[in-house]
């Protein structure tokens, strides 16, 4: 099937951030050891796409490294990273896709720019049937094929049972790599048809000097650092998304005065996984313990916050809240009632203003 350029490979080709160091080293420990599918796996923001891609790259490199990774600058590393090589087949959501800037075939393109559908969030079948065609057909540049998957837990069971027998019994010179962030979610036919790896976390040291290297202040890489959980991927993508230092260290406050504004460069989900982390911050800051993802003084006198009570509702409503994050009725006004909720859940109540009775 004849593929075309999404909008987001044609304005922005080469995204592909450097390999952090320590997934490097993971990838050279991998690419010394035999076998046709590897599982990645790991929570989020340890780096599962970026080492799956560094993998399939390294065996399709026209001339690796000593250690086996790729030399980044042949004609092969130069076809994966503009989107067109003809050895590769990435299956992703198209959601994913058009994030990661690879090509969407020529029939869901013209779906999706004629509107008569939204961009799946899903790896869907007919994309897996095009993969297992693909791994048939024969090598176009004599070093193999190979097949990339992430995330690996967005195949439903109809499309993962169609690469059971290919991924047990691979067609020629063909590799994959599953990456996921939620491996129990996968059936164990696929688990057990894989060789499995599991990422390692790096030291905060190395992350933020990383980050730093990426074009980062340190206060930013710092600060992001920490927003992201210590996750170094994770802090890349809040960067690569405009947010800075000085702008996550004002959303505690922002929610408490309910400032929509603040939080409308996020989408619903993302909304919730700031609210969230402001939640469990703010439970910290009123048992007088160390924030996790902001510092204490990014919030209001534990004085002035609610109560544990309901501060700890607010949690769990925001946990009911993420089940129809994906698909809002209108993702404005959902925003809006996320912030008044975090204004009514942190406000103490001495401190609200009075309620002003119109005079009879």
């Amino acid at each position: 099937m004849s593929r075309t350029r999404s909008p987001a490979a044609e304005t922005q080709v080469e995204r592909d951030r450097p390999l952090a160091p320590w997934l490097r080293e993971q990838a050279v420990a991998l690419l010394q050891q035999r076998g046709h599918a590897w599982l990645l796996q790991g929570p989020t923001g340890l780096g599962q796409y970026d080492l799956g891609l560094a993998l399939v790259q390294a065996w399709l490199c026209d001339h690796p490294q000593e250690d086996g990774t790729a030399c980044g600058t042949c004609e092969s590393c130069h076809a994966i990273s503009v989107r067109t090589h003809p050895d590769l087949q990435v299956l992703m959501p198209e959601t994913g896709m058009m994030e990661h800037a690879w090509p969407l075939d020529e029939k869901t393109q013209k779906e999706l720019d004629d509107k008569k559908r939204k961009p799946s969030k899903d790896i869907r079948v007919e994309a897996m049937r095009d993969a297992i065609e693909f791994a048939q057909r024969t090598s176009s540049r004599a070093r193999g094929k190979a097949v990339l998957i992430y995330p690996a837990e967005r195949m439903n069971h109809v499309t993962a049972n169609a690469l059971l027998k290919t991924l047990e019994e691979p067609v020629g010179n063909v590799r994959f790599v599953l990456a996921t962030e939620a491996a129990h979610l996968l059936l164990p036919t696929i688990r057990s048809r894989c060789m499995t790896h599991t990422l390692h976390w790096p030291q905060a040291d190395e992350a933020r000097t990383w980050l730093q290297e990426l074009g980062l202040s340190e206060e930013d890489a710092r600060v992001l650092l920490r927003a992201a959980g210590g996750r170094a991927e994770d802090a890349s993508d809040l960067a690569r998304a405009g947010l800075r230092a000085a702008d996550w260290r004002k959303l505690p406050q922002a929610a408490y005065q309910s400032q929509v504004q603040a939080f409308s460069a996020f989408a619903p989900a993302q909304a919730i996984d700031v609210l969230q982390k402001i939640c469990h911050d703010a439970l910290a800051v009123k048992a007088g313990a160390t924030p996790r993802f902001f510092g204490s003084e990014d919030f209001p006198p534990a004085e002035r916050l609610a109560g544990w009570r309901a501060i700890s509702q607010w949690g769990k409503r925001l946990a009911q809240d993420r089940r129809s994050a994906e698909h809002p009725y209108n993702p404005g006004l959902f925003l809006e009632d996320l912030v008044a909720q975090a204004s009514r859940a942190l406000v103490a109540p001495a401190t609200r203003p009075a309620l002003r009775l119109p005079a009879r």
